[in-house]
Order: structure tokens, then sequence, then C-alpha cells
């Protein structure tokens, strides 16, 4: 399978704005290396497809995390991809704009990415009511953005494509960031995201938490009590609130495991996140095999 606009080197990795990156800079090449990917000025998409046999349409996007300076693709992007791929999904890994460029460059990046995933659903051979947002850390805070501010007019362009629904149809948050202030808040996300001072406006906005609504999509949350770079308290506050606006919800909170844990073993319960992800995911009909758009 092959895909319009798809990097001749690797036809799976293709450009989110083939027609030009809004408020493009230039900020030097992206910079590449052991499992990181800094520098990011021009934002793709990368497929990893389905087991061959077992596609089911379900796709899922995701963000790597890293603080928004960095994303650790290798352990938080192509590591969930191949094992999303085992379940059937069809996974998109989104390298998007960080502290080079700040609000709104992400948001839109990840707007895009569920806009140009759903019209192109067909392509893709998959269900355009299927289409979920994963994120880890400043990742999950994307995520999480994503599944409150898809109507925000910060997250348009005035391309065509913001004509198609933005909004995500569930939500997978690893260890995520979501305050942006107050004791549980990650500071460096914070001001990699929006700067040393950013207005009060900004940083409600921000801190996504009180963004829920009921139109929040239905939400999965994995966090660890030994985490101390993001507290677990971002996952509670989240819950929360999509308690508060009775979106569905289901939250594990494990004892062991560090922040960015990915998939280790050796960390008791929390190496079992996976199974938890795939039992929420087949219990909300994600992995049962959906017709393909057409």
């Amino acid at each position: 399978m092959t895909f319009s606009c798809a990097s001749a080197a690797n036809p799976n990795v293709f450009p989110l704005w083939p027609e030009g990156v809004p408020g493009l800079k230039d900020i030097g090449p992206e910079q590449n290396g052991k499992g990181y990917i800094q520098n990011t000025s021009n934002p793709t998409l990368t497929l990893v497809g389905p087991a061959v046999d077992r596609p089911n349409g379900t796709a899922i996007i995701v963000a790597p995390g890293g603080g928004y300076v960095r994303q650790s693709v290798d352990r938080e992007g192509t590591q969930y991809a191949t094992w999303l791929s085992t379940l059937g999904v069809t996974t998109f890994v989104l390298n998007y704009r960080m502290q080079e460029y700040g609000h709104p460059a992400p948001l839109q990046d990840v707007l895009r990415a569920v806009r140009l995933i759903r019209s192109r659903a067909a392509e893709f051979g998959i269900d355009p009511n299927r289409i979920g947002v994963m994120g880890s850390s400043a990742g999950g805070h994307l995520a999480a953005s994503a599944g409150t501010l898809f109507d925000n007019p910060a997250g348009r362009t005035g391309t065509a494509l913001d004509k198609v629904s933005a909004r995500p149809d569930f939500l997978v948050l690893m260890y995520p960031v979501i305050a942006m202030e107050g004791p549980a808040a990650h500071m460096g996300s914070r001001k990699a995201l929006m700067g040393d001072k950013p207005s009060k406006e900004l940083v409600q906005l921000m801190s996504i938490d009180r963004q829920v609504t009921p139109q929040t999509p239905p939400t999965l949350l994995i966090h660890t009590q030994a985490d101390t770079a993001v507290p677990v308290e971002n996952s509670v506050l989240f819950y929360q609130a999509l308690t508060k606006n009775k979106v569905p919800a289901e939250m594990y909170l494990f004892e062991q495991g560090a922040h960015g844990m990915g998939m280790r073993d050796g960390l008791a319960n929390a190496s079992q996140w996976p199974r938890r992800a795939e039992e929420w995911l087949r219990a909300r009909g994600l992995l049962t095999p959906a017709a393909p758009a057409k």
C-alpha cells in the first residue's frame, strides 16, 4: 500500500502539511539519534500497518513524550505501534512541532493528523469513526488536548481539511502531563509549550482537565505512584473531570514504574499495562473487525 505525498525514501512516512507548514520557521535540520527526535519543523506521520491477518479498521495516532523538547520516538512511538499492530490496529506515529514553535503548533499538528487520517480512511482501510489518539507524558498532554480542544480556533489553519472533524473517537493516555499550574504541574512542559511568562488565559486553556466537556471521548488513563517527574495527580485530575462530565473512563494506577516506563518488564503489575489496555480496547469493540470506509 502506498500513499500520496509519502517520502521517496520511506513510503510509509508522509507529511502532515504537504501544502506548506503553517508559520514555518528556519530552525535548522531535524535531529535524530539514540531513540529521540528533536527540532521538528516539518511534521510527519509514520504508518505502521496492522498484522496482515488481523486488520480490524481501528486507527491510533501515537504521540511520543519528551516535555515538548524532544520525542522518545523509539520507546513511546515505534514500540507502541509494533505492539498495536499485533492487535490489528493501524498506527500512525506523529512527529509534531515542539518548543521551537510552541503553542498552537503542536495542537495544530495533532488535529491535522486526525483530520487527514479521517479524510483518507478508505485509502488506509480504516473506520473513520474509530480513530484514537494515544500519548505519553507531554505526548499525553497533546493527546488530551486533541480530545478537548478539537473545535478550538487555534487548531485550525484555514485549509479545506478544517471542515473535517478533528475529534478523536477515544484516548489512551500514558502518564500524561495534564496540569499547567499548581503542585502537579510539569514546569518543563509548560515552559517549552507556552514560554516563560504565559498569560493566565493560555495557562487555563492548556490546563487540560479544565477543558473536559461531555463531548470529550472515552479515555483510558495509565500512571504510576512511583512517577516523580509527572505526578500521578495529573491523571487523577483528568479522570475526575471526565467523571464529572459523565465521559466513560477507566484508570489504572500502579505502584511501580518510573516516568517513561514504556513497556519494560520487571515493574510488577505495571508491566502488565498493555494487557489492561488491550482489554479496554476490546471491551469498547475497537478490536472487533469493522467494515472499511468506502
